[in-house]
C-alpha cells in the first residue's frame, strides 16, 4: 500500500512528538532516562499482509514515574473482518500511525495520564485522525480537575468552540466500565473518524501533542512532594486495577492493535507496574476515597 502525502506528514509529525515529550518527561523525572527499542511486524500468515513498526520507549522505576511509556507506530496491515465491519468498511489494507502514552506516576497523589494521537488511511483513499487524552486520579484534586480541562478547552476553542463540549462528553462515554457503573477517571477529551478538513484536524492534533507537557506536568509539579501512606498506595493499586480492567475489556486501540498484529509488549505496555483486586471496599463512607467514586460515578463539568 502506497502511502498518501498526509500519512508522510502525520507520521513524521508523530516521532517528533515522542522525541519532545520524552525528553520533557525525563526532565520532569529527573531520575532515569527512557529506554528504545524498535520492533518491526512479525510476518503475517500467508495471504495476508505487514510491514513497518515503531520505537517503544520505557522509563520504569523513576523518581516521579513509576512506569511510563511513550510508544510510536507506523504500520500497513490487512483488516480483518470483525475490524473492517468496527471500521464500517470493507476487508482492505490499512496504513495507521501514530504516537501513545500512559505515565504511571510512583505518587498516589499525582495522577496517571493516557494520550493518543492517530491517523488512519484505508487502501480505498478514506483517512481520518483520531485520539484524545485523559486524566486518572486516585485522590480528587478540585484545582488540577479544572487546570486539566480548561486547558483542553482552550486548544479546542481555537479551532470550534463546539468541539470541547463534543469531545468532553465522548470521553466521558467512551472511558466508561459499565460492569463497574464508574468512569475510568475524570475524563478530557476524545475523538475520532475526524474525516472532514483533515488538514485543520491534523493541526489540532499536532497542537494536542505539543500543548501536552504544560497540560499535564503542572499538575505534577503541585503533587508530586505531597505525603501517602500505605493506605494512599492501596488505594492507588486498586484503582489500577479498574485501568487494567478498561484496557483488557473494552480499549478500542488495545483491540485494534492485537488484531493487527502489532508488538503486544509495546501494546500493553499501557498496564500499571503493580494493581490489585480486592473483594470489598476497605474504606467506609466520607473518607477522600469516596470524594473521588462519587466524581467518576456522576461525572462533572470542570471547565
Amino acid at each position: 500500500m502506497k502511502q498518501s502525502p498526509s500519512a508522510f506528514a502525520a507520521e513524521h509529525c508523530f516521532r517528533t512528538l515522542q522525541d519532545s515529550i520524552t525528553r520533557e518527561l525525563e526532565r520532569s523525572d529527573g531520575r532515569n532516562s527512557f529506554v528504545e527499542e524498535l520492533w518491526e511486524l512479525a510476518p503475517a500468515a500467508e495471504g495476508n499482509s505487514r510491514a513497518g513498526g515503531g520505537r517503544t520507549r520505557i522509563l520504569e522505576g523513576g523518581a516521579v514515574y513509576e512506569k511510563a511509556g511513550v510508544n510510536f507506530s507506523a504500520v500497513h496491515s490487512d483488516l480483518s473482518p470483525r475490524l473492517a465491519e468496527r471500521l464500517g468498511a470493507v476487508p482492505q489494507t490499512v496504513y495507521a500511525t501514530g504516537i501513545s502514552l500512559v505515565l504511571h506516576p510512583r505518587s498516589p497523589m499525582v495522577p496517571t495520564v493516557h494520550m493518543n494521537l492517530r491517523y488512519l488511511e484505508l487502501e480505498n483513499g478514506e483517512a481520518w485522525f483520531g485520539g484524545g487524552t485523559d486524566l486518572t486520579p486516585y485522590y480528587l484534586f478540585r484545582e488540577d480537575a479544572v487546570h486539566f480541562h480548561t486547558a483542553l478547552r482552550s486548544l479546542c476553542d481555537q479551532f470550534d468552540d463546539s468541539w470541547y463540549p463534543r469531545f468532553k462528553r465522548q470521553c466521558d462515554e467512551y472511558f466508561y466500565l459499565p460492569h463497574r457503573a464508574e468512569a475510568r477517571g475524570i475524563g478530557g477529551i476524545f475523538f475520532d473518524n475526524c474525516r472532514d478538513s483533515l488538514e485543520n484536524f491534523f493541526r489540532f492534533v499536532r497542537l494536542c501533542g505539543e500543548r501536552f507537557p504544560g497540560i499535564y506536568l503542572p499538575i505534577v509539579e503541585r503533587r508530586k512532594a505531597d505525603a501517602w501512606g500505605e493506605r494512599e498506595k492501596r488505594w492507588q493499586e486498586i484503582r489500577r486495577g479498574r485501568y487494567v480492567e478498561f484496557n483488557l475489556l473494552h480499549d478500542r486501540g488495545t483491540l485494534f492493535g492485537l488484531e493487527t498484529g502489532g508488538r503486544t509488549a509495546s501494546i500493553l505496555m499501557s498496564l500499571p507496574p503493580a494493581a490489585r483486586w480486592q473483594y470489598q471496599d476497605p474504606f467506609p463512607e466520607g473518607d477522600r476515597e469516596r470524594e473521588l467514586l462519587e466524581v467518576l460515578r456522576h461525572p462533572k463539568e470542570w471547565a
